[in-house]
Protein backbone atom coordinates (compact mmCIF):
# COMPACT_ATOMS: atom_id res chain seq x y z
CA UNK A 1 0.00 0.00 0.00
CA UNK A 2 0.79 3.70 -0.38
CA UNK A 3 2.18 5.66 2.81
CA UNK A 4 -0.76 7.54 3.59
CA UNK A 5 0.50 11.19 5.24
CA UNK A 6 -2.61 12.85 6.52
CA UNK A 7 -2.80 13.58 10.48
CA UNK A 8 -6.77 14.40 10.74
CA UNK A 9 -8.63 14.94 13.97
CA UNK A 10 -12.22 13.52 14.56
CA UNK A 11 -13.24 16.91 14.82
CA UNK A 12 -12.00 17.76 11.21
CA UNK A 13 -14.56 14.03 10.06
CA UNK A 14 -17.34 15.44 12.00
CA UNK A 15 -18.53 18.70 10.55
CA UNK A 16 -22.03 20.87 11.17
CA UNK A 17 -23.40 22.21 8.23
CA UNK A 18 -26.53 22.08 6.17
CA UNK A 19 -28.39 19.32 3.90
CA UNK A 20 -28.53 17.81 1.27
CA UNK A 21 -24.66 16.89 0.02
CA UNK A 22 -21.40 16.90 1.80
CA UNK A 23 -19.90 16.80 -1.25
CA UNK A 24 -22.25 18.72 -3.05
CA UNK A 25 -24.00 21.25 -0.80
CA UNK A 26 -21.33 21.65 1.93
CA UNK A 27 -18.21 21.76 0.09
CA UNK A 28 -19.17 24.32 -2.80
CA UNK A 29 -20.27 26.42 0.54
CA UNK A 30 -17.27 25.97 2.16
CA UNK A 31 -15.44 27.01 -1.19
CA UNK A 32 -17.15 30.25 -1.69
CA UNK A 33 -16.22 30.98 1.26
CA UNK A 34 -12.47 30.15 0.90
CA UNK A 35 -12.87 31.96 -2.26
CA UNK A 36 -13.97 35.60 -1.02
CA UNK A 37 -11.43 34.76 1.48
CA UNK A 38 -8.45 34.69 -1.30
CA UNK A 39 -10.29 37.65 -3.28
CA UNK A 40 -9.97 39.86 0.01
CA UNK A 41 -5.89 38.37 0.66
CA UNK A 42 -5.50 39.38 -2.60
CA UNK A 43 -6.99 42.91 -2.51
CA UNK A 44 -9.36 41.76 -5.16
CA UNK A 45 -12.73 41.72 -3.02
CA UNK A 46 -13.56 45.62 -3.29
CA UNK A 47 -12.71 45.86 -7.18
CA UNK A 48 -15.31 42.76 -7.81
CA UNK A 49 -18.46 43.46 -9.46
CA UNK A 50 -19.24 40.31 -11.53
CA UNK A 51 -19.20 36.55 -10.20
CA UNK A 52 -19.25 33.67 -12.36
CA UNK A 53 -19.19 30.23 -11.17
CA UNK A 54 -18.21 26.87 -13.27
CA UNK A 55 -19.13 23.48 -11.78
CA UNK A 56 -17.60 20.40 -13.65
CA UNK A 57 -18.32 16.61 -13.62
CA UNK A 58 -20.44 14.62 -10.42
CA UNK A 59 -21.37 18.57 -9.39
CA UNK A 60 -22.53 19.75 -12.45
CA UNK A 61 -24.45 16.63 -13.22
CA UNK A 62 -25.97 16.48 -10.44
CA UNK A 63 -25.71 19.25 -8.38
CA UNK A 64 -29.22 21.13 -8.94
CA UNK A 65 -31.18 18.27 -6.88
CA UNK A 66 -28.08 18.39 -4.46
CA UNK A 67 -28.60 22.67 -4.11
CA UNK A 68 -24.97 23.36 -4.76
CA UNK A 69 -26.27 26.53 -6.85
CA UNK A 70 -27.76 27.15 -3.14
CA UNK A 71 -25.00 26.68 -1.35
CA UNK A 72 -22.33 29.03 -3.58
CA UNK A 73 -25.15 31.53 -3.31
CA UNK A 74 -24.97 31.15 0.53
CA UNK A 75 -20.81 30.85 0.66
CA UNK A 76 -20.76 34.28 -1.46
CA UNK A 77 -22.81 36.00 0.88
CA UNK A 78 -20.44 35.20 3.84
CA UNK A 79 -23.06 32.90 5.47
CA UNK A 80 -21.00 30.42 7.73
CA UNK A 81 -23.09 27.21 7.11
CA UNK A 82 -22.98 25.75 10.70
CA UNK A 83 -24.57 28.77 12.06
CA UNK A 84 -26.80 29.99 9.79
CA UNK A 85 -30.58 30.15 10.24
CA UNK A 86 -31.62 27.21 8.16
CA UNK A 87 -35.15 28.37 8.12
CA UNK A 88 -33.86 31.55 6.44
CA UNK A 89 -31.85 30.59 4.11
CA UNK A 90 -35.01 29.45 1.32
CA UNK A 91 -35.69 33.06 1.58
CA UNK A 92 -32.10 34.34 0.98
CA UNK A 93 -32.13 32.49 -2.18
CA UNK A 94 -35.01 33.60 -3.38
CA UNK A 95 -33.87 37.11 -2.72
CA UNK A 96 -30.67 36.45 -5.07
CA UNK A 97 -32.64 34.62 -7.78
CA UNK A 98 -34.98 37.25 -7.88
CA UNK A 99 -33.12 40.29 -7.38
CA UNK A 100 -30.58 39.00 -9.80
CA UNK A 101 -27.92 40.44 -6.70
CA UNK A 102 -26.40 39.70 -3.67
CA UNK A 103 -24.55 41.19 -0.66
CA UNK A 104 -20.77 40.12 -1.36
CA UNK A 105 -19.56 38.55 2.20
CA UNK A 106 -22.72 40.53 3.77
CA UNK A 107 -21.91 44.04 2.78
CA UNK A 108 -21.08 44.36 -0.94
CA UNK A 109 -24.18 44.78 -3.27
CA UNK A 110 -22.76 42.94 -6.94
CA UNK A 111 -25.01 41.59 -9.48
CA UNK A 112 -25.62 38.03 -9.04
CA UNK A 113 -27.99 35.79 -11.50
CA UNK A 114 -27.12 32.11 -10.88
CA UNK A 115 -29.35 30.92 -13.54
CA UNK A 116 -26.78 32.23 -15.94
CA UNK A 117 -23.73 32.56 -13.73
CA UNK A 118 -23.34 29.82 -12.69
CA UNK A 119 -22.52 27.27 -15.20
CA UNK A 120 -23.38 23.18 -15.05
CA UNK A 121 -20.56 21.93 -17.41
CA UNK A 122 -21.99 18.35 -17.33
CA UNK A 123 -19.74 16.67 -20.04
CA UNK A 124 -16.13 18.08 -19.16
CA UNK A 125 -14.37 16.67 -15.88
CA UNK A 126 -11.61 18.45 -14.11
CA UNK A 127 -8.29 15.78 -13.90
CA UNK A 128 -7.84 16.12 -10.36
CA UNK A 129 -11.72 15.36 -8.92
CA UNK A 130 -15.11 14.92 -10.18
CA UNK A 131 -16.28 17.56 -7.96
CA UNK A 132 -14.10 20.50 -9.56
CA UNK A 133 -15.14 24.51 -9.28
CA UNK A 134 -13.81 27.67 -11.31
CA UNK A 135 -14.40 30.90 -9.58
CA UNK A 136 -14.19 33.55 -11.40
CA UNK A 137 -14.42 37.39 -9.87
CA UNK A 138 -14.88 40.51 -13.03
CA UNK A 139 -14.21 43.73 -11.83
CA UNK A 140 -15.57 46.58 -13.73
CA UNK A 141 -12.56 46.96 -16.55
CA UNK A 142 -13.75 42.96 -17.15
CA UNK A 143 -10.94 41.74 -16.11
CA UNK A 144 -10.97 38.50 -14.80
CA UNK A 145 -9.67 36.37 -11.66
CA UNK A 146 -10.10 32.77 -11.71
CA UNK A 147 -9.28 29.93 -8.54
CA UNK A 148 -9.84 25.89 -8.99
CA UNK A 149 -11.54 24.50 -5.72
CA UNK A 150 -12.37 20.71 -5.54
CA UNK A 151 -15.17 19.07 -3.31
CA UNK A 152 -13.61 15.67 -2.56
CA UNK A 153 -15.91 14.05 0.12
CA UNK A 154 -17.22 14.84 3.58
CA UNK A 155 -16.78 18.82 3.63
CA UNK A 156 -12.85 18.67 2.73
CA UNK A 157 -11.67 21.01 0.20
CA UNK A 158 -8.58 21.01 -1.90
CA UNK A 159 -7.59 24.35 -3.46
CA UNK A 160 -5.23 23.78 -6.75
CA UNK A 161 -5.13 19.94 -5.83
CA UNK A 162 -3.79 21.21 -2.20
CA UNK A 163 -6.02 20.39 0.81
CA UNK A 164 -7.71 23.20 2.39
CA UNK A 165 -7.24 22.18 5.83
CA UNK A 166 -5.02 22.15 9.22
CA UNK A 167 -5.24 18.56 9.81
CA UNK A 168 -2.09 17.88 7.64
CA UNK A 169 -0.10 19.28 9.71
CA UNK A 170 -1.29 18.08 13.11
CA UNK A 171 1.65 16.14 14.70
CA UNK A 172 0.54 13.21 16.57
CA UNK A 173 2.15 11.36 19.12
CA UNK A 174 0.84 8.19 17.68
CA UNK A 175 0.22 8.77 14.16
CA UNK A 176 -2.48 6.82 12.40
CA UNK A 177 -2.40 5.85 8.42
CA UNK A 178 -3.47 2.29 9.00
CA UNK A 179 -5.92 0.22 10.77
CA UNK A 180 -2.43 -1.37 11.59
CA UNK A 181 -1.16 1.45 13.23
CA UNK A 182 -3.80 1.84 15.43
CA UNK A 183 -3.92 -1.62 16.61
CA UNK A 184 0.55 -1.31 17.27
CA UNK A 185 -0.49 1.34 19.27
CA UNK A 186 -3.31 0.14 21.28
CA UNK A 187 -1.31 -2.79 22.25
CA UNK A 188 2.08 -0.98 23.02
CA UNK A 189 0.16 1.71 25.25
CA UNK A 190 -2.14 -0.91 26.52
CA UNK A 191 -5.19 1.27 25.97
CA UNK A 192 -8.18 0.79 24.12
CA UNK A 193 -9.12 2.66 20.71
CA UNK A 194 -11.34 5.16 22.39
CA UNK A 195 -8.25 6.26 24.32
CA UNK A 196 -5.29 5.70 22.08
CA UNK A 197 -7.47 8.21 19.54
CA UNK A 198 -8.42 10.39 22.77
CA UNK A 199 -4.37 10.97 23.41
CA UNK A 200 -4.20 12.22 20.06
CA UNK A 201 -7.49 14.83 20.16
CA UNK A 202 -5.61 15.75 23.46
CA UNK A 203 -2.33 16.84 21.57
CA UNK A 204 -4.16 19.32 19.76
CA UNK A 205 -6.97 20.17 22.36
CA UNK A 206 -7.86 20.61 25.64
CA UNK A 207 -9.87 17.88 27.39
CA UNK A 208 -12.66 20.80 28.35
CA UNK A 209 -12.50 21.92 24.60
CA UNK A 210 -12.70 18.63 23.02
CA UNK A 211 -15.64 17.77 24.85
CA UNK A 212 -17.32 21.16 23.74
CA UNK A 213 -16.92 20.17 20.66
CA UNK A 214 -18.08 16.59 20.75
CA UNK A 215 -21.37 17.42 22.95
CA UNK A 216 -22.22 19.83 19.75
CA UNK A 217 -22.00 17.14 17.47
CA UNK A 218 -23.97 15.32 19.40
CA UNK A 219 -26.18 17.64 20.05
CA UNK A 220 -26.57 18.33 16.42
CA UNK A 221 -27.16 15.06 15.73
CA UNK A 222 -29.86 14.48 18.20
CA UNK A 223 -31.72 17.16 17.32
CA UNK A 224 -31.67 15.79 13.73
CA UNK A 225 -33.53 13.28 14.94
CA UNK A 226 -35.54 14.28 16.97
CA UNK A 227 -36.80 16.79 14.55
CA UNK A 228 -37.52 14.49 11.61
CA UNK A 229 -39.41 12.15 13.99
CA UNK A 230 -41.96 14.64 14.79
CA UNK A 231 -41.82 16.10 10.90
CA UNK A 232 -44.73 14.82 8.54
CA UNK A 233 -45.10 15.51 4.70
CA UNK A 234 -43.32 15.43 1.18
CA UNK A 235 -39.57 15.98 1.33
CA UNK A 236 -38.80 18.65 -1.57
CA UNK A 237 -37.61 17.90 -5.20
CA UNK A 238 -40.81 16.92 -7.07
CA UNK A 239 -40.06 13.01 -6.69
CA UNK A 240 -43.15 13.12 -3.96
CA UNK A 241 -41.18 11.13 -1.36
CA UNK A 242 -42.88 10.89 1.98
CA UNK A 243 -41.46 11.28 5.50
CA UNK A 244 -41.88 8.36 7.25
CA UNK A 245 -40.03 8.50 10.41
CA UNK A 246 -42.45 10.52 12.32
CA UNK A 247 -45.18 7.62 11.57
CA UNK A 248 -42.31 5.33 13.09
CA UNK A 249 -42.38 7.31 15.92
CA UNK A 250 -45.86 7.79 16.77
CA UNK A 251 -46.41 3.67 16.05
CA UNK A 252 -44.02 2.97 18.54
CA UNK A 253 -44.37 5.34 21.61
CA UNK A 254 -48.34 4.90 20.74
CA UNK A 255 -49.96 7.35 23.01
CA UNK A 256 -47.08 7.98 25.67
CA UNK A 257 -47.06 12.08 25.69
CA UNK A 258 -43.82 14.44 26.02
CA UNK A 259 -42.87 18.07 25.95
CA UNK A 260 -39.34 17.73 25.23
CA UNK A 261 -36.48 15.57 23.77
CA UNK A 262 -35.37 14.76 27.13
CA UNK A 263 -38.79 12.96 28.12
CA UNK A 264 -39.35 11.81 24.62
CA UNK A 265 -35.90 10.20 25.40
CA UNK A 266 -36.56 8.68 28.91
CA UNK A 267 -40.03 7.34 26.83
CA UNK A 268 -38.21 5.27 24.55
CA UNK A 269 -35.58 4.07 27.20
CA UNK A 270 -38.76 2.86 29.58
CA UNK A 271 -40.44 0.99 26.68
CA UNK A 272 -40.37 -2.94 26.85
CA UNK A 273 -39.10 -3.60 22.98
CA UNK A 274 -38.55 -6.61 21.64
CA UNK A 275 -35.77 -7.26 18.77
CA UNK A 276 -38.47 -5.96 15.78
CA UNK A 277 -40.01 -3.13 17.65
CA UNK A 278 -36.05 -2.32 18.44
CA UNK A 279 -35.61 -2.63 14.80
CA UNK A 280 -37.78 -0.29 13.74
CA UNK A 281 -36.60 2.29 16.35
CA UNK A 282 -32.95 1.68 14.49
CA UNK A 283 -34.32 2.30 10.70
CA UNK A 284 -36.59 5.43 12.96
CA UNK A 285 -33.81 7.27 13.97
CA UNK A 286 -31.20 7.26 10.72
CA UNK A 287 -34.71 7.67 8.14
CA UNK A 288 -35.90 10.87 10.39
CA UNK A 289 -31.70 12.06 10.17
CA UNK A 290 -32.35 11.77 6.63
CA UNK A 291 -35.33 13.40 5.55
CA UNK A 292 -34.18 16.21 7.53
CA UNK A 293 -30.59 16.16 5.37
CA UNK A 294 -33.31 15.85 2.51
CA UNK A 295 -34.61 19.09 3.75
CA UNK A 296 -32.05 21.12 3.80
CA UNK A 297 -31.81 20.60 7.53
CA UNK A 298 -28.88 20.54 9.75
CA UNK A 299 -27.12 17.87 10.06
CA UNK A 300 -23.48 16.35 10.88
CA UNK A 301 -21.43 15.14 8.27
CA UNK A 302 -20.71 11.24 9.41
CA UNK A 303 -18.55 10.83 7.30
CA UNK A 304 -20.65 12.68 4.40
CA UNK A 305 -24.47 13.95 4.63
CA UNK A 306 -25.69 11.22 2.20
CA UNK A 307 -24.58 8.87 4.86
CA UNK A 308 -25.29 11.28 8.31
CA UNK A 309 -28.25 9.32 9.40
CA UNK A 310 -25.52 5.78 10.29
CA UNK A 311 -23.81 6.84 13.40
CA UNK A 312 -26.50 8.69 15.06
CA UNK A 313 -28.93 5.82 14.64
CA UNK A 314 -26.43 3.15 16.03
CA UNK A 315 -25.30 5.23 19.13
CA UNK A 316 -29.12 6.30 19.69
CA UNK A 317 -29.55 2.80 19.93
CA UNK A 318 -26.46 1.98 22.61
CA UNK A 319 -27.71 4.70 24.93
CA UNK A 320 -31.31 3.88 24.43
CA UNK A 321 -31.38 -0.30 24.52
CA UNK A 322 -28.06 -0.94 26.19
CA UNK A 323 -28.55 -1.65 30.08
CA UNK A 324 -24.73 -0.71 30.99
CA UNK A 325 -24.55 2.46 29.00
CA UNK A 326 -23.54 5.65 30.40
CA UNK A 327 -24.43 8.96 28.46
CA UNK A 328 -20.78 9.58 28.46
CA UNK A 329 -20.11 7.03 26.46
CA UNK A 330 -20.64 9.23 23.43
CA UNK A 331 -17.25 10.39 23.63
CA UNK A 332 -15.84 7.14 23.15
CA UNK A 333 -18.54 6.15 20.48
CA UNK A 334 -17.47 9.56 18.24
CA UNK A 335 -13.51 9.25 19.03
CA UNK A 336 -13.48 5.59 17.98
CA UNK A 337 -16.07 6.36 14.59
CA UNK A 338 -13.78 9.25 13.73
CA UNK A 339 -10.51 7.42 13.71
CA UNK A 340 -12.17 4.76 11.26
CA UNK A 341 -13.22 7.13 9.13
CA UNK A 342 -9.91 9.26 8.84
CA UNK A 343 -7.90 5.81 8.35
CA UNK A 344 -10.52 5.33 5.14
CA UNK A 345 -10.53 8.78 4.04
CA UNK A 346 -7.02 8.44 3.90
CA UNK A 347 -6.60 5.13 2.31
CA UNK A 348 -9.67 5.00 0.05
CA UNK A 349 -11.94 7.87 -0.33
CA UNK A 350 -15.44 9.05 1.20
CA UNK A 351 -16.24 10.50 -2.08
CA UNK A 352 -19.24 8.88 -3.85
CA UNK A 353 -18.10 10.54 -6.89
CA UNK A 354 -15.33 8.79 -6.19
CA UNK A 355 -16.05 5.64 -5.03
CA UNK A 356 -19.66 5.21 -5.44
CA UNK A 357 -21.80 4.55 -2.07
CA UNK A 358 -19.41 2.19 -0.31
CA UNK A 359 -17.85 5.51 0.02
CA UNK A 360 -20.63 6.77 2.26
CA UNK A 361 -22.87 4.23 3.41
CA UNK A 362 -20.20 1.95 3.60
CA UNK A 363 -17.71 3.83 5.63
CA UNK A 364 -20.47 5.22 8.26
CA UNK A 365 -21.69 1.80 8.69
CA UNK A 366 -17.88 0.30 9.48
CA UNK A 367 -17.14 3.94 11.61
CA UNK A 368 -20.60 3.10 13.44
CA UNK A 369 -19.73 -1.16 13.95
CA UNK A 370 -16.26 -0.40 15.30
CA UNK A 371 -17.48 2.32 17.61
CA UNK A 372 -20.07 0.17 18.77
CA UNK A 373 -17.85 -2.65 19.62
CA UNK A 374 -15.20 0.02 21.30
CA UNK A 375 -18.36 1.18 23.81
CA UNK A 376 -19.63 -2.93 24.35
CA UNK A 377 -16.32 -3.41 25.82
CA UNK A 378 -14.52 -5.15 22.82
CA UNK A 379 -10.82 -5.45 22.44
CA UNK A 380 -9.01 -3.12 19.47
CA UNK A 381 -9.01 -6.09 17.54
CA UNK A 382 -12.44 -7.18 17.96
CA UNK A 383 -13.21 -2.75 17.17
CA UNK A 384 -11.26 -3.31 13.44
CA UNK A 385 -12.83 -6.76 12.92
CA UNK A 386 -16.50 -5.04 13.12
CA UNK A 387 -15.38 -2.42 10.91
CA UNK A 388 -13.97 -4.99 8.55
CA UNK A 389 -17.24 -6.68 8.08
CA UNK A 390 -19.68 -3.74 7.96
CA UNK A 391 -17.54 -2.47 5.05
CA UNK A 392 -17.15 -6.10 3.03
CA UNK A 393 -20.46 -6.01 2.93
CA UNK A 394 -20.73 -2.67 1.17
CA UNK A 395 -17.95 -2.98 -1.49
CA UNK A 396 -19.41 -2.16 -4.87
CA UNK A 397 -22.18 -0.46 -3.28
CA UNK A 398 -23.28 2.34 -6.45
CA UNK A 399 -24.27 5.95 -5.61
CA UNK A 400 -27.31 6.03 -8.11
CA UNK A 401 -29.73 8.83 -6.36
CA UNK A 402 -33.00 8.90 -8.50
CA UNK A 403 -33.39 12.94 -9.83
CA UNK A 404 -30.09 13.88 -8.70
CA UNK A 405 -31.76 14.07 -5.42
CA UNK A 406 -30.30 12.45 -1.75
CA UNK A 407 -33.44 10.69 -1.39
CA UNK A 408 -33.69 7.41 -3.39
CA UNK A 409 -32.26 5.37 -2.15
CA UNK A 410 -30.39 7.17 -0.09
CA UNK A 411 -32.58 7.55 2.72
CA UNK A 412 -33.20 4.05 3.02
CA UNK A 413 -29.76 3.25 3.06
CA UNK A 414 -29.18 4.69 5.67
CA UNK A 415 -31.49 2.63 8.01
CA UNK A 416 -29.68 -0.27 6.60
CA UNK A 417 -26.14 0.35 6.58
CA UNK A 418 -27.16 1.11 10.71
CA UNK A 419 -28.87 -2.30 11.13
CA UNK A 420 -25.55 -3.67 9.89
CA UNK A 421 -23.15 -2.14 12.03
CA UNK A 422 -25.22 -3.44 14.82
CA UNK A 423 -24.63 -6.78 13.29
CA UNK A 424 -21.13 -6.77 12.69
CA UNK A 425 -20.56 -5.40 15.70
CA UNK A 426 -22.18 -8.23 17.56
CA UNK A 427 -20.56 -10.40 15.47
CA UNK A 428 -17.20 -9.07 16.09
CA UNK A 429 -18.00 -9.56 19.85
CA UNK A 430 -18.29 -13.42 19.66
CA UNK A 431 -15.49 -13.97 17.18
CA UNK A 432 -12.13 -14.93 17.98
CA UNK A 433 -10.17 -11.81 15.58
CA UNK A 434 -7.18 -14.35 15.04
CA UNK A 435 -8.84 -16.24 13.32
CA UNK A 436 -9.86 -13.84 10.87
CA UNK A 437 -9.30 -14.09 7.39
CA UNK A 438 -9.85 -10.53 6.23
CA UNK A 439 -7.73 -7.50 7.66
CA UNK A 440 -9.37 -3.60 7.32
CA UNK A 441 -6.65 -2.59 5.71
CA UNK A 442 -7.52 -5.24 3.15
CA UNK A 443 -10.76 -4.40 3.01
CA UNK A 444 -9.75 -0.86 2.41
CA UNK A 445 -7.15 -1.30 -0.56
CA UNK A 446 -9.90 -3.50 -2.14
CA UNK A 447 -12.57 -0.66 -1.80
CA UNK A 448 -9.91 1.05 -3.88
CA UNK A 449 -9.43 -1.17 -6.06
CA UNK A 450 -13.50 -1.04 -6.77
CA UNK A 451 -13.94 2.36 -6.89
CA UNK A 452 -11.24 3.10 -9.66
CA UNK A 453 -12.53 -0.05 -11.66
CA UNK A 454 -16.35 1.39 -11.13
CA UNK A 455 -18.11 2.71 -13.91
CA UNK A 456 -18.23 6.64 -13.52
CA UNK A 457 -22.16 6.50 -14.31
CA UNK A 458 -22.65 4.65 -11.13
CA UNK A 459 -20.78 7.36 -9.07
CA UNK A 460 -23.13 9.76 -7.98
CA UNK A 461 -23.94 11.13 -11.63
CA UNK A 462 -27.43 9.90 -11.78
CA UNK A 463 -26.26 8.54 -15.29
CA UNK A 464 -26.75 4.77 -14.32
CA UNK A 465 -28.79 2.18 -12.31
CA UNK A 466 -31.98 3.29 -10.36
CA UNK A 467 -31.44 6.64 -11.51
CA UNK A 468 -32.08 6.00 -15.36
CA UNK A 469 -34.61 3.13 -14.22
CA UNK A 470 -37.36 4.42 -12.02
CA UNK A 471 -40.03 6.44 -14.03
CA UNK A 472 -39.43 10.01 -12.93
CA UNK A 473 -38.77 13.05 -15.21
CA UNK A 474 -35.60 14.33 -14.19
CA UNK A 475 -36.33 17.68 -15.64
CA UNK A 476 -38.84 18.29 -12.84
CA UNK A 477 -36.81 17.00 -9.69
Amino acid sequence: MAEAVERISVLDIFKIGIGPSSSHTMGPWLASLYFIKELSENNRLQSTSRFEVDLYGSLAKTGKGHGTDMAIMMGLSGEDPENVSVELVPEKVKNIESNKVLQLNGNQTIHFDPSKDIVYNKDTCLPFHPNGMIFHAIDDQGKHYKSTYYSIGGGFIYHDEKPLTSSITYQFPFPIDWAADLLKWTHEEDVSVSEIVLKNELSINSIESLRSELNSIWDVMLESIYKGCHTDGMLPGGLQVSRRASKFNKNLLINKKYTSRSEWIKNIRSGNYGFNDILKWVSCFALAVNEENASFGRVVTAPTNGAAGVIPAVLMHYLCFTEKAKENDKYKFLLTAGEIGSIFKKGSTISAAMGGCQAEIGVSSAMAAGALTDCMGGTSEQVIMAAEIAMEHHLGLTCDPVGGLVQIPCIERNSMGAVKAIMAAHMAMESDPDFAKVSLDHVIKTMWDTAQDMNSKYKETSDGGLAVNIPVNIADC
